[in-house]
């Protein structure tokens, strides 16, 4: 991989994460980028393989049953939308940042999107006909899938625990060799969209 991409990736991963305060001054404190990066991430798998995410609901954008493989898109770059139909922050930011992004990127031939509506909570509101309303709603053209936990015993699906993911909505970006690079509730989905271009060039 050249330097200037990897150059560009690092870029990208230390501002998309920031607050949008901080995004609009254009950097934060030494003291608190510091702070930041002696944390150890609570959530995500950032810098590992990224995991199959092994569904029976897939449907693609027209609501037929589909399939989609994290595996199988290796040599692309993928974005993953982890979501749920009750979720207020998935309607304010997740949705808007998965159309942004499939709007730009869908059918491009080194990209890949899909969406997954993980039930961890509200199994009657977050079930598989809400993942179709939602497509419609939203004018989704890309694949999105359905991961159930289990109600009587309230285990998260195996997706959220496979990518340790924090809740909903949370995003993931994998590169072309298999490897997540960013992973998180939200992201500033004008500098996601200028990164992506750069690397799809």
């Amino acid at each position: 991989m050249s330097r200037s991409i990897m150059s560009n990736r690092r870029n990208f991963l230390k501002t998309a994460a920031l607050p949008p305060t901080a995004l609009a001054l254009g950097g934060v404190s030494s003291k608190l980028l510091a702070q930041q990066q002696s944390e150890k991430p609570k959530y995500g798998i950032e810098g590992r393989i990224a995991p199959e995410i092994k569904l029976d609901y897939w449907i693609d954008g027209d609501g037929d049953r589909a399939s989609f493989s994290v595996k199988e898109s290796k040599g692309k770059w993928v974005f993953l939308k982890f979501f749920q139909n009750w979720c207020p922050g998935c309607h304010s930011s997740g949705f808007p940042t998965l159309k942004a992004v499939c709007d730009e990127f869908y059918g491009h031939e080194k990209m890949a999107i899909a969406g997954v509506q993980t039930v961890f909570e509200g199994f009657d509101s977050n079930t598989s006909d809400a993942v179709r309303e939602l497509q419609l709603r939203y004018d989704i053209p890309a694949v999105m899938g359905h991961d159930p936990g289990t109600r009587e015993t309230h285990t998260p699906p195996m997706s959220m625990l496979n990518y340790r993911s924090g809740g909903t909505p949370w995003l993931v970006l994998i590169d072309p060799e298999g490897v997540v690079v960013y992973n998180n509730f939200h992201v500033d989905k004008a500098k996601l969209i200028e990164f992506l271009k750069g690397q799809l060039t």
